[in-house]
């Protein structure tokens, strides 16, 4: 298949952009790199650098395609801001980035494009969930604007199901950790600059990058006071996609304004939750150095606690994830780590 990636040069979109390229798929990365550098992308692949706001540029490379007797077969879309603190304080940005831009994607879809598409949407959908762990119809309450900003791109896709026969997977993601670990090793991992994902930050201070590890609120409601969250290895969040690329393909044609196929819409996590003090011991284990923490007032718009039900997934895509013990996780992430910032 022929599959256009938006930000393919992050990490999770580079990630399944590589995965595709090695299981014999033509990529093709559209990314503004400016939460990524060139060098970081994965080999194998296209790229154009692009905004997703842009939808004559979008509507081009679809067409360009289209008259060169190689169409793109579905859209897997990433392309995103990501960091819920920073919508708390600038949530207009989020809204223009992610819901504004993919209603710039879908129209260009639309016009000229694949009739597929693979979202990439979060679990902070649920916000404070009312029970754990979370499944698929939980109610739908973000507590930050990044994930309402995602809900309502949720939102447009079912309308545009309905209404224009667009067919699509909305794949919920946790706490996306690790390092990929593919035939060549491990060869990509977390990169976000600037970094404030827990995992990294904690590895930054093993290697003397950062004094200390701050921990947000040790007040809430769970066995040791920080939040708890359910980490997915990036490797198994890739194959997923794969996975739910196959069953978007598996359904029969349908017209536009028809019946369609129904959303395909799955968490994907452990379903084991691990709190901010569970990850820095776990990286005290792996790493072998003794990471000290210093406690902060809580951050707005954290939930205590998110827990992924993906039974779903497991049933339906067929998938089943390697990586379930946090040390493995956190290992993956080790050995990258050193090699991004030898000694």
């Amino acid at each position: 298949m022929k599959i256009f990636v938006t930000g393919g040069a992050g990490y999770i979109g580079g990630t399944v952009a590589g995965l595709l390229a090695e299981r014999g798929h033509k990529a093709v990365v559209f990314d503004n790199l400016s939460h990524s550098r060139r060098n970081l992308l994965p080999a194998g692949v296209e790229f154009i650098e692009g905004e997703l706001a842009d939808r004559r540029a979008l509507e081009s490379t679809f067409e360009a395609a289209r008259s060169e007797g190689q169409p793109f077969d579905a859209v897997l879309h990433f392309a995103a801001l990501i960091e819920a603190g920073e919508s708390m304080v600038r949530p207009e940005i989020f809204f223009r980035n992610n819901t504004a831009s993919t209603l710039s994607l879908l129209e260009a879809m639309l016009a000229s494009g694949p009739r597929r598409l693979i979202f990439s949407s979060t679990a902070a959908v649920y916000g404070e969930p009312e029970s754990v762990p979370i499944q698929e119809d939980a109610r739908l309450a973000p507590s930050n604007p990044y994930g309402q900003s995602k809900l309502l791109v949720e939102q447009m896709l079912a309308w545009f199901n309905r209404i224009h026969g667009l067919r699509y997977a909305s794949l919920r993601y946790f706490n996306v950790a690790g390092a990929y670990e593919g035939p060549a090793g491990i060869t990509r991992g977390e990169a976000h600059e600037p970094e404030s994902h827990l995992i990294p930050l904690v590895l930054d201070v093993a290697l003397g990058r950062r004094p200390s590890i701050r921990i947000f609120g040790d007040d809430y409601p769970t066995h040791d006071g920080t939040c708890i969250r359910d980490y997915i290895h990036v490797s198994d969040l890739a194959e997923a996609h794969l996975l739910a690329l196959d069953a978007l393909n598996s359904g029969p044609e349908k017209d536009s304004g028809s019946e369609n196929q129904a959303p395909l819409i799955y968490n994907l996590g452990n379903g084991h939750g691990f709190s901010v003090r569970d990850v820095i011991e776990s990286a005290r284990r792996v790493t072998g150095h003794p990471i000290p923490a210093e406690i902060h007032p809580r951050r707005p718009g954290d939930p205590a606690v998110l827990v992924a039900g993906s039974e779903k997934a497991i049933r339906e895509l067929g998938w089943k994830p390697r990586y379930t013990e946090l040390d493995e996780i956190v290992r993956t992430a080790w050995i990258w780590h050193q090699k991004r910032y030898p000694a």
